[in-house]
């Protein structure tokens, strides 16, 4: 039901995938085997400024003492894997970098602000992992994601493709008493890193060197190979939706090949797609065939209307008003599954 963010695993997202792996990892480590190395990583911005203890600005911000922030922030990130996949991976980086730089001096101002207006010293409290960026990450989310209402409650209320998304990030942010000071210098260093401001992204990014490196190294440990076309169908249908259901998989799976098989060739040839060849059994139009400079009796149904509304957020989403055009006919103005295929591929 919740499909915005795609249904590849973690296909194409490398980076992704070792966040979710190390971190919690060594913060199980921590919480099973090492409890007495957890001071070592304690988020504490007073023995920053007063004894100088930068490390704790790297150590403190990377791995959860928390179980529960680590689960909840292993599932953001998982969630988030989308924009890897639509940024590619050094880009990717480069924001959960630039975000968690930013956020280091957020909490420093947020931090002195609450002292000096409340008199309340939270310095020694701030909980520690990588939460900053994943709080970030939520910029691009709101933005770019499409909303998709998936089923009305009641009134204005409904939940739709973000819904639970949301939620994760609200479990998060109320898990603790001061986490969210590291949610709003999150926020803030995401809208800072997504809107280009004071020219960020090109001075907090990662080289070309580096990520030529880690690609060398790092990826081929973390990549995941790509998923295959099986998905299993939900138990306790009866035998009609599991027609229903396998039918619109095949469909969905023959428009995915035919779009990746077509995009690859516009890769390899140049110019645009050729969208009369994608999709026969979704759009079931009629072809306008020519022979000897004339057109055959046959003539093509009209073209499915489209809401402009829906274009518009493909568009915002980098992809050609012609792309996101034919995607929404051909998927029957599904705007879920014209926003995947065009994502995933």
């Amino acid at each position: 039901m919740f499909t915005s963010t795609g249904s590849s695993g973690l296909y194409r997202a490398p980076v992704s995938k070792g966040l979710l792996l190390v971190p919690s990892a060594l913060s199980l480590l921590l919480a099973l085997l090492l409890p007495h190395c957890q001071r070592f990583f304690v988020y504490d911005l007073q023995a920053v400024k007063d004894d100088f203890q930068i490390w704790r600005l790297i150590c403190g911000r990377i791995i959860c003492l928390d179980l529960k922030d680590t689960f909840c922030s292993s599932l953001l990130i998982y969630n988030f894997r989308i924009f890897e996949r639509r940024y590619g991976s050094r880009k990717f980086a480069s924001f959960l970098l630039g975000s968690w730089v930013l956020s280091a001096v957020g909490d420093f101002i947020l931090v002195e602000a609450v002292r000096y207006s409340f008199g309340i010293t939270a310095a020694r409290n701030l909980p520690s992992g990588f939460l900053a960026p994943v709080f970030a990450l939520f910029v691009p989310f709101y933005c770019s994601i499409p909303r998709v209402q998936v089923a009305h409650i009641l009134g204005p209320l409904s939940i739709t493709n973000k819904t639970l998304i949301y939620i994760l990030g609200l479990q998060l942010f109320t898990s603790g008493s001061y986490i969210w000071i590291v949610a709003i210098s999150g926020l803030i260093s995401g809208l800072c890193y997504n809107s280009k401001m004071l020219q960020v992204h090109e001075v907090l990014c990662v080289p070309s060197w580096m990520a030529k490196f880690c690609s060398w190294t790092l990826e081929p440990i973390f990549s995941s190979s790509e998923p295959t076309s099986e998905a299993r169908i939900g138990m306790g249908a009866t035998v009609d939706i599991q027609r229903q259901q396998r039918m619109e998989l095949l469909d969905r799976q023959l428009m995915l090949s035919q779009f990746a098989q077509v995009r690859r060739q516009r890769q390899q040839q140049g110019g645009m797609i050729n969208w009369n060849r994608l999709f026969p059994p979704l759009r079931q139009r009629r072809n306008v065939n020519y022979q000897d400079g004339r057109q055959s009796e046959q003539q093509a149904s009209p073209p499915l209307e489209v809401s402009e509304e829906q274009v518009a957020r493909l568009m915002e989403m980098g992809f050609s008003r012609g792309d996101a055009l034919e995607a929404l006919r051909a998927s029957n103005n599904d705007l879920n599954v014209a926003t995947n295929f065009l994502l995933q591929h």
